[in-house]
């Protein structure tokens, strides 16, 4: 299985990124789309006086992304125009935003088939807002590890949630959605203690390889309740411009000592698209070539963001899902190369170096075909 082999790969990565110094927001960017370790030392949210329900939408969130060690050279007054909607949501603070009033939409599987050539304007039911996928083979970067002015010609950049996009382009918003952000664990435990994943003994179960603790999104009840606080982090996207995001950490049940399951990992992204697609969002399935086109339609997936598919043979895996609509990431030469010659002219294809660092620092590597 690929995500196995990348996050053995990556875990070796971690060990040695540790014993450098760069000076600036590094993150490991292997192994299913684990880019967010770096986040560990960002300013966690203070926790509220009281443990509400998990049916409460009034507790503040912490922030679902890697915080911003440098500062972007474009300005955030800048920043790309809103997806087409009828309504923008009211711009929150990006670290401590606060979870919807009311209950996010019933997930429910799109009418069709996600794109594949094109990059049709779709609307949701009972809703004016529109969203599209990236254009198809835009030159790319991806820089969920520090935003940095975009290098001529690149189009389509996909950056954290608590940075600010890029003038003029398609932004994609990274979130964390199916784990606990390092550093936000006591707002968790806090919080919303329920809604943290545990075993037949009561106790948390850990990501050991990234040390995240897991969500719980095994019944519907759980489900609803985690939309409203990712939610929450949607509308931060949605209000700052971005046309996209990034929910990570897709594949999580099967890191999760069997006590989640893939039709339940599916059913909490219908929901998470779902209410994305109402603020005029597209969304992407992060890695799991694995997931068939039909849980990819039930899961209301747009678009694929697919690291290191060439290098495991999987690009196709996503393809016959969304045609031209992949976004491929390598992290070696070699797997640079080889999606190239596969891929290059239909598809988007970066290579960036393995903890997405920013022009300067001495590991920074970027290129695009």
């Amino acid at each position: 299985m690929g995500f196995n082999r990348r996050r053995t790969r990556a875990g070796l990565a971690v060990t040695a990124a540790v014993t450098i110094a760069l000076g600036v927001g590094i993150g490991a960017a292997g192994a299913s789309g684990r880019q967010d370790w770096w986040g560990r030392g960002q300013q966690q949210p203070a926790p509220t006086s009281s443990t509400p329900t998990e049916a409460a939408g009034s507790t503040a969130a912490p922030a679902p992304g890697a915080t911003q060690s440098t500062t972007p050279t474009d300005s955030p007054a800048s920043a790309a125009p809103a997806p087409a909607t009828t309504a923008t949501p009211t711009a929150t603070t990006p670290a401590t935003t606060v979870a919807p009033s009311s209950a996010a939409p019933k997930p429910a599987a799109p009418a069709t088939a996600p794109p594949r050539t094109s990059a049709p304007v779709r609307k949701g039911a009972g809703t004016t807002a529109a969203w599209a996928p990236p254009p198809a083979n835009a030159n790319f970067d991806y820089q969920i590890g520090g935003a940095y002015a975009p290098p001529s010609g690149v189009t389509v950049v996909s950056r954290d949630s608590e940075a600010s996009p890029a003038a003029g382009i398609y932004n994609i918003c990274y979130v964390n959605a199916f784990q606990a952000q390092p550093g936000a664990e006591s707002w968790w435990k806090t919080n919303h203690p329920n809604l943290l994943l545990r075993d037949a003994n009561g106790n948390l179960v850990v990501d050991e390889d990234w040390d995240e603790l897991m969500l719980d999104f095994s019944t519907e009840a759980k489900r609803t309740a985690l939309t409203r606080i990712v939610g929450d982090w949607i509308d931060t996207c949605a209000s700052k411009g971005f046309k996209a995001i990034e929910p990570d950490n897709l594949d999580s049940y099967t890191r999760s000592k069997g006590l989640l399951t893939r039709a339940q990992a599916v059913s909490y992204a219908a929901s998470l698209s779902a209410y994305a697609h109402s603020k005029g969002l597209a969304v992407a399935q992060k890695n799991l070539a694995e997931l068939s086109t039909a849980d990819a339609r039930k899961a209301g997936f747009d678009f694929a963001v697919a690291e290191e598919c060439a290098t495991w043979n999987e690009c196709d895996a996503y393809t016959a899902t969304y045609g031209n609509h992949v976004i491929v990431i390598e992290y070696t030469e070699s797997g640079y190369t080889k999606a190239c010659r596969s891929h290059g002219s239909t598809l988007s294809v970066v290579l960036r170096d393995l903890d997405v660092t920013t022009p300067g620092s001495r590991s920074y590597v970027r290129k695009a075909c």
